[in-house]
């Protein structure tokens, strides 16, 4: 069993990662709270370009995922192989939810930068797939399993906070 003061992976003591996750939990629902209040305020704007309502949604997937893996972190008493499935399991969604929206973009429109999309790819996998590493190192009881986590955390809300940019200022230029 996986719980407050028993290991996730071998090394990693849940309450070292405690005030991490909670503070992850806290950041990613204001800023999908923010990512909300700047579709809604543009929501006009946004519905008239054809490859912006995707862009929105693409956009929720990020801080969502952070919120649901955190959340899933602060559980207590969790068993390892639990943690690891759900961490899989979000980890793929967070991939591949904007992969499919980025992927019919390019397919649909012509006239994106193709920098732009290059930017939103990467930031997509190296946001996605340490928390699917993350969960496959869970499950095997890896060494600095949950350690993996942070890097697909930070990008998450990096990629959040460029996209909700687009969407509240870059969008009236």
């Amino acid at each position: 069993m996986i719980g407050r003061g028993t290991k996730r992976g071998k090394g990693q003591k849940m309450p070292e990662w405690t005030d991490f996750f909670a503070a992850e939990v806290g950041a990613s629902a204001a800023l999908a709270g923010l990512v909300i209040v700047a579709i809604s305020i543009n929501l006009a704007k946004i519905i008239s370009y054809p490859w912006l309502p995707g862009r929105a949604a693409e956009t929720l997937v990020a801080p969502t995922g952070v919120l649901v893996t955190s959340s899933y972190m602060l559980v207590p008493h969790q068993p390892a192989q639990q943690l690891s499935v759900e961490l899989v399991a979000t980890g793929l969604v967070m991939w591949l939810v904007p992969m499919v929206i980025q992927l019919r973009t390019v397919l649909g429109a012509s006239k994106l930068p193709r920098r732009s999309m290059a930017v939103r790819c990467v930031l997509t996998q190296v946001s996605a797939l340490p928390i699917v590493v993350s969960g496959i190192f869970v499950w095997t009881g890896a060494p600095d399993a949950i350690a993996w986590m942070v890097p697909g955390i930070i990008a998450s809300l990096i990629a959040t906070v460029i996209n909700a940019w687009v969407l509240l200022v870059e969008i009236l230029r």
